[in-house]
């Protein structure tokens, strides 16, 4: 096995060895995974940050060596808590944007440039800053941002996705998928007693957990569906303010955060 860093706005990792094959989900820029095995033009990955596998293009494993891998991986990264924000390879004049959650390990004190292997990098523009952004702030910054089965960045992104880079910037890590975050954090009894950053949990017909999204507090609700949007959160569950129905089944509300 080795370890590689993505140096891509993202890469798109599927079910499957194949183009054809589901996407499952996405390695943000600086994020870390290992090389579990290769197939002709595929590999097999493993996310470090959520345990998440699958296939992605080999092409696109980018070789560092294993002191640099595990310190990059550990290191205490910065995150990316706009949107987007560009970033310039040395020696290129074409910016690369990248995502929110995407992971900058910086030299030193030089809060501007990094480095990945030979590559040197510097944010193009004013650091943005993180200080007074909590769960609604960075969940709000990605309103309209387009659905994506599989997408965790601002390019396209699901349910899970979004709450996961949302906590993500906020220092919690939620695994990647609703049917596993359901199991993280404490019922709530009451949609009324839902605060600014709960989870709530949506079922199908067969009861399987079906979707997620972030409470915002006062009977509303953010969340990826179609685009990330806000609706009406009730509790028979989420009312779509665009169809004047329904649109997902509330099976239960989670407090991720605990109270102070």
């Amino acid at each position: 096995m080795s370890g590689s860093i993505s140096i891509y706005s993202f890469i798109p990792v599927r079910k499957e060895p194949s183009e054809a094959a589901e996407l499952v989900t996405q390695i943000l820029f600086g994020e870390t995974f290992m090389v579990l095995d290769r197939i002709e033009k595929w590999a097999r990955i493993k996310m470090d940050f959520d345990g998440y596998e699958g296939w992605i293009d080999a092409k696109l494993v980018f070789s560092v060596g294993n002191r640099e891998y595990e310190l990059w991986k550990d290191a205490d990264a910065w995150m990316v808590p706009t949107p987007k924000i560009k970033i310039v390879k040395d020696g290129s004049t074409a910016p690369l944007t990248i995502s929110a959650g995407s992971r900058i390990v910086f030299n030193g004190h030089d809060r501007n440039s990094f480095s990945i292997g030979k590559n040197d990098y510097f944010v193009s523009g004013p650091l943005p800053s993180s200080k007074e952004l909590g769960i609604r702030e960075v969940a709000t910054s990605l309103l309209h941002t387009p659905y994506l089965w599989g997408g965790r960045s601002y390019f396209g992104i699901d349910c899970s996705g979004l709450t996961q880079i949302v906590y993500k910037i906020n220092g919690i890590a939620l695994p990647r998928d609703a049917y596993q975050q359901i199991e993280q954090g404490n019922i709530i009894n009451f949609v009324e007693e839902a605060q600014a950053g709960d989870l709530a949990f949506f079922d199908n017909e067969e009861g399987s957990i079906s979707h997620v999204g972030i409470c915002l507090g006062s009977g509303t609700i953010i969340h990826a569906y179609g685009e990330v949007r806000i609706d009406t959160l009730d509790h028979q569950g989420i009312y779509n303010r665009d169809t004047n129905k329904y649109s997902h089944k509330l099976r239960v509300i989670k407090r991720i955060i605990p109270e102070k």
